[in-house]
């Protein structure tokens, strides 16, 4: 059964709460700042933070999605951790990808680490599917990409 939630783009209080979620649930790396996330997707005209937020007021979940013109991107899709389970991270994908296809984007990606096997598996039931390119990437500073 999918929690009653309602949907609405982030506000200024809901910054804490959202960088406290996103480290809650493991979503966040030592060189990702989540608060510095967040205010560059507000800056953007091309992203949106969408947020879960339930009848108590309390944050459910949250979805990133963004885009740069030809594709969509979709990050931070989180879950409170007790409300697991429930079809909220279906209702955010499906926020995410209505946000898309409302500004006539019609392709929708995300990247999940190859470890990840249950974010994997939520994905595939969701209708997505991997699909095979090579991603490649450098830190600008010049620290080994495993770091």
């Amino acid at each position: 059964m999918s929690p009653e939630v309602t949907l609405r783009p982030i506000a200024d209080a809901d910054v804490e709460a959202l960088a406290a979620l996103w480290q809650a649930t493991g979503l966040t790396r030592p060189w990702n700042d989540p608060r510095a996330d967040i205010a560059r997707a507000r800056a953007s005209h091309e992203a949106e933070i969408l947020l879960a937020v339930g009848d108590d007021g309390r944050l459910a979940g949250s979805v990133m999605v963004g885009h740069e013109g030809h594709r969509a991107w979709m990050y931070y899709v989180a879950v409170a951790p007790a409300l697991q389970g429930r079809g909220l991270g279906r209702i955010l994908v499906k926020a995410a990808e209505d946000w898309a296809a409302a500004r006539g984007i019609e392709k929708m990606h995300l990247l999940i680490r190859p470890e990840n096997d249950r974010v994997r598996a939520f994905y595939a039931a969701a209708g997505y599917g991997e699909q095979k390119r090579v991603m490649m990437a450098r830190w600008l500073d010049g620290r080994p990409l495993d770091a």
